[in-house]
C-alpha cells in the first residue's frame, strides 16, 4: 500500500513511513492512493473474528503484506479484556429495535480514543525496534487525545510524549489523568490560551522539517493515518454486528476536528453501505465551513466553554 500527499506533490511512502513520519514533508496529509474494496466474501470472514481478528484484517489492508505479521501481533497485543475491560472491547447495546449503543469508552482513560491509541502506541514500538530508533510524540490537545495518547505509551522505551494543552480549559478528569501523571517518556505543557493556540505551536514546530528530524519527532493525533486506520475498524465492526443482511446502518457521530467522522466514511468507501448524523458543539468551526464554505477560527475569546471538548 503506498501513500500519498493531500497537497498533490509527489511525495509518496508506506505504511511504516506514515506512521511514524506524521505530516508529509510538504506539510500534507498522507492518504493511501488507493481504498481498499471489502467483497461479500470479505464480509462473512469478518463475521466470524472477534474484534482483534477484525481490526487486524481492516488495517492490514491499509498496511499491505510486508506488516501483516506486525498488524496481527500489535492488535492481540492492543485489543484484549485486560486492557478494554470486557472481550467484546466495543460491545453493542439494543436500546430499541433500530436502535443501537456502540460502546467505545471501555479503554484506559473511559475515552473513544483509547480504540485507536492503544494500537498506535504499540504499532510504534514495533515499527521503532524493527528500525532500532526512536520517536517523541509531539502533539496538542484538549483533553480526551493526550490523555489516550500519554496512557498508550507508559513503559515503552522507545517512545515519549510531550502534549500541549490549554490551561483550565480541559476537563478536571482528563487534566487529572494527564498531570498525574509521573513517568519518564511523559510530559505535559500547559499554555495560556485555547486549543487552537496549542496546535499551531505544534503546527509551526513539526513545519520545521530540520527541527522535526533532528528530534525524531511524530503525531498520535488524527494526522496519523494509522489512527484513523484503527478508527475504521469500530465502524466495520459496528456494522457487522448490527446489519445481520448487509443493509445500511445510520452512525450519529460526535465530533469536533471530524477526524472520527472520516474513519467513517473511509468505512463507507471500502464498499460498506453506512451513513452518519454528525454531531457538533457551539464550536462549529468545520461544520460551519461546510455549511458556507468560510472557514472562520475562533479568536480566544469566541470559544464557548462546553461540557465537551
Amino acid at each position: 500500500m503506498r501513500y500519498t500527499s493531500t497537497r498533490g506533490e509527489d511525495t509518496v511512502a508506506d505504511f511504516a513511513g506514515v506512521t511514524l513520519e506524521g505530516l508529509a514533508p510538504d506539510g500534507g496529509l498522507y492518504v493511501p492512493a488507493d481504498v481498499p474494496r471489502l467483497g461479500a466474501d470479505d464480509v462473512a470472514r469478518l463475521r466470524t473474528l472477534d474484534y482483534a481478528g477484525v481490526a487486524a484484517d481492516v488495517i492490514g489492508r491499509f498496511a499491505g503484506g510486508e506488516f501483516a505479521s506486525i498488524i496481527d501481533d500489535v492488535c492481540r497485543r492492543a485489543y484484549t479484556a485486560e486492557v478494554f475491560g470486557c472481550r467484546e472491547i466495543a460491545p453493542i447495546h439494543t436500546l430499541a429495535d433500530d436502535l443501537h449503543l456502540l460502546e467505545l469508552s471501555n479503554g484506559p482513560t473511559l475515552a473513544f480514543k483509547d480504540m485507536a491509541m492503544q494500537f498506535l502506541g504499540r504499532l510504534f514500538d514495533q515499527l521503532l525496534g524493527a528500525q532500532d530508533d526512536w520517536l517523541v510524540v509531539l502533539g496538542a490537545t484538549s483533553g480526551d487525545t493526550g490523555s489516550a495518547a500519554e496512557h498508550a505509551v507508559i513503559g515503552l522505551d522507545r517512545v515519549g510524549i510531550v502534549m500541549l494543552s490549554p490551561w483550565q480549559r480541559v476537563s478536571p478528569f482528563q487534566a487529572a489523568q494527564m498531570y498525574t501523571l509521573d513517568e519518564r517518556n511523559v510530559l505535559n505543557l500547559a499554555i495560556e490560551g485555547v486549543f487552537d493556540e496549542a496546535q499551531d505551536l505544534v503546527k509551526d514546530i513539526t513545519g520545521d522539517d530540520g527541527f522535526k528530524a533532528e528530534h525524531h519527532l511524530g503525531a498520535m493525533n488524527s494526522i496519523n493515518w494509522a489512527r484513523i486506520a484503527a478508527q475504521i475498524v469500530y465502524y466495520v465492526w459496528g456494522w457487522l454486528r448490527v446489519s445481520h443482511d448487509g443493509g445500511p446502518v445510520t452512525f450519529s457521530v460526535p465530533t469536533g476536528n471530524f477526524g472520527n467522522i472520516y474513519a467513517g466514511l473511509v468505512a463507507q468507501r471500502m464498499g460498506l453501505p453506512l451513513r452518519f448524523v454528525l454531531a457538533t458543539n457551539e464550536n462549529d468551526v468545520l461544520a460551519e465551513f461546510f455549511a458556507t464554505g468560510r472557514y472562520r477560527v475562533r479568536r480566544n475569546d469566541e470559544v464557548i466553554a462546553t461540557s465537551s471538548p
